[in-house]
C-alpha cells in the first residue's frame, strides 16, 4: 500500500507519515524543506522498515508539481491514498489591512496546490481503477470568523472541491474525503503570526487543542475502511471547541 502526503515535514503531514509507516505503508512524502524531509524519510525507513520516496517541491509551483509527479518510478505509481495536506494561513488581519501577498500565498497553497497535485496523481488512480483522495479542510470552511477572510474562503473552496471531486470521480471508484480540523497545536499558528511565538502560544491558552496524532489517527481510520465505505465530510474539534467560533476556555 502506498500513500502520498504533501506538506510532510511537520504537523499533520509528518504525524500521518509516521502513522501509516508504522502500519507498513510505503510513503511518498513531499515538502519544501529538503533537510527536514530527508530526515523524516531516514527515520521512517530506519524505524518501520518501509520504502520511502522523498520529493522536494513547492505545491504552489505548477511546473514543479507536474514534472515531478508525472515522472514517478513505475513502482511508485500504484498510489492508494493521496493526502493533500499542504496548506496554511499567513497573517490574521481585517480584510482591508491584510497584505495581498499573504492572500495570494493562502490561495496558491491551499487551493491551487491541491488542484495541481490531484490532477497530477489522478491518472494513476484512474488507471488503477481505485484510490482515495483525502483533502485537508478546516472548520474555517464551515464558519466564517473575524480576520479569517481569505483563509476561510480558501478552505471553503477546498470543501466545495472535495464534494465536486467526489461526484465526478464516482465512475472511477475513487473515494474523496474532506477532513475539517479545528484548533490544533501544530506550526499553523506560528505561520499565521509570522514567527511570533508569543502570539502563537496564546492561541491555545486555556484549553487543550487537537494534536497532530489525533488527526493522523482519523486519516488512517478513513483510509482503511472497507471498500464499500467512504467518509465524505468530517468536522473534528477538540472538546473545548464547538465550531469555528465558540470555545470554552479556562480563565
Amino acid at each position: 500500500m502506498i500513500i502520498l502526503i504533501t506538506g510532510a515535514t511537520a504537523g499533520f503531514g509528518k504525524a500521518t507519515a509516521e502513522k501509516f509507516a508504522a502500519n507498513n505503508w510505503d510513503c511518498i512524502i513531499t515538502g519544501r524543506r529538503k533537510e527536514k524531509l530527508f530526515q523524516l524519510a531516514e527515520k521512517l525507513i530506519a524505524t518501520y522498515k518501509v520504502k520511502v520516496l522523498p520529493l522536494v517541491f513547492d505545491v504552489r509551483n505548477k511546473e514543479e508539481v507536474f514534472s515531478t509527479l508525472q515522472n514517478l518510478p513505475n513502482e511508485w505509481k500504484q498510489i492508494d491514498v493521496l493526502y493533500n495536506n499542504a496548506g496554511g494561513a499567513w497573517g490574521r488581519d481585517s480584510f482591508e489591512n491584510g497584505l495581498i501577498e499573504d492572500y495570494e500565498t493562502i490561495l496558491n497553497t491551499n487551493v491551487n496546490g491541491l488542484l495541481y497535485v490531484s490532477k497530477a496523481i489522478l491518472p494513476y488512480m484512474i488507471a488503477n481503477k481505485k484510490g482515495h483522495i483525502i483533502n485537508m479542510g478546516s472548520v474555517a470552511a464551515k464558519n466564517m470568523y473575524q480576520y479569517g477572510n481569505v483563509y476561510c474562503a480558501a478552505k471553503a473552496a477546498v470543501d466545495a472541491l472535495s464534494h465536486s471531486m467526489r461526484i465526478d470521480l464516482l465512475p472511477h471508484k475513487i473515494k474523496v474525503t474532506a477532513i475539517h480540523p479545528g484548533a490544533a497545536n501544530t506550526e499553523f499558528a506560528l505561520v499565521r503570526f509570522k514567527g511570533d511565538e508569543t502570539k502563537a502560544a496564546a492561541t491555545y491558552k486555556g484549553f487543550e487543542p487537537l494534536h497532530s496524532n489525533d488527526i493522523a489517527d482519523i486519516i488512517y481510520y478513513c483510509a482503511t475502511l472497507p471498500y464499500n465505505v467512504c467518509i465524505n465530510d468530517l468536522v473534528v474539534t477538540c472538546t473545548a471547541q464547538a465550531d469555528g467560533i465558540y470555545f470554552n476556555k479556562e480563565a
